[in-house]
């Protein structure tokens, strides 16, 4: 009788909690003697959590990447509500992300998906990272909008978020980024109008930054393809050395 070997989908090394934001961390089973330790802060979009994105971790471990994947402020298991201090949550978790590789100037990059795209583009110089890929990236007009109309069901402090929003500027962030961007959007998005990755695409100053467009889709349908999580390894990899 032939038998179907049936393996157990890769656990995280760390499940823990830091200045209150939750976190697992994800640490390459073998690392590479010849290459500095990399990892890659995993950030999901408004009204999701970290589970959604542990196949994306799972994922970068084989290619010797480590992975932290966490809970923004007002999500899955984080306390209290998302306010002022998104980015520096980010610094937060690089920095559990650093410790856990055991070296503190790790080479790290940021992948977000929707508002965590819009964050990881932003966030990209606090935490030195060496690349970042934003999926379907939001705008700050966008996400002032839907707070204000009640759309979202996360706990924010909507005055300070608000304010934070109309204190950023996506569009001069990216032009100043000296590092690598991949976006990837859908034309079928539904949420994020494809031609806010066009703009941004077009103030990406690093020769190797590019727009990756997508056929048909939604707005969550790249996040989890095979296919273009391989495209972002590759990215990651040909970048983080």
């Amino acid at each position: 009788m032939k038998r179907t070997r049936i393996v157990e989908a890769s656990r995280p090394d760390e499940i823990g909690r830091r200045d209150g934001l939750a976190y697992t961390l994800w640490l390459p089973p073998k690392p590479d003697p010849e290459r500095p330790p990399r990892g890659v802060v995993v950030l999901h979009g408004a009204d999701s959590r970290k589970e959604s994105h542990h196949d994306f971790a799972r994922a970068l471990l084989p290619a010797g990447f480590g992975a932290v994947v966490f809970d923004q402020r007002g999500h899955g298991d984080s306390g209290g509500a998302m306010g002022a201090g998104a980015l520096e949550d980010v610094a937060t978790m690089a920095g559990v992300l650093r410790e856990g590789l055991g070296d503190p100037s790790a080479l790290l990059a940021l992948r977000g998906s929707s508002m965590g795209g819009f964050i990881a583009l932003l966030a990209g110089p606090l935490v030195a990272a060496a690349a970042v890929v934003a999926i379907c990236p939001a705008s700050a007009e966008g996400l002032a909008r839907g707070l204000r109309s009640g759309h979202f069901a996360f706990a924010a402090d909507a005055g300070a978020v608000t304010e934070l929003l109309d204190a950023l500027d996506l569009t001069g962030a990216v032009a100043e980024l000296e590092i690598p961007v991949l976006l990837l959007h859908a034309e079928g998005d539904e949420r994020v109008p494809i031609e806010h990755s066009r703009m941004l695409a077009g103030r990406l100053g690093h020769e190797a930054s590019r727009l990756i467009e997508i056929p048909g889709g939604h707005h969550r349908s790249i996040q989890h393809d095979g296919e273009l999580q391989a495209v972002s390894l590759r990215f990651l990899d040909r970048h983080l050395r």
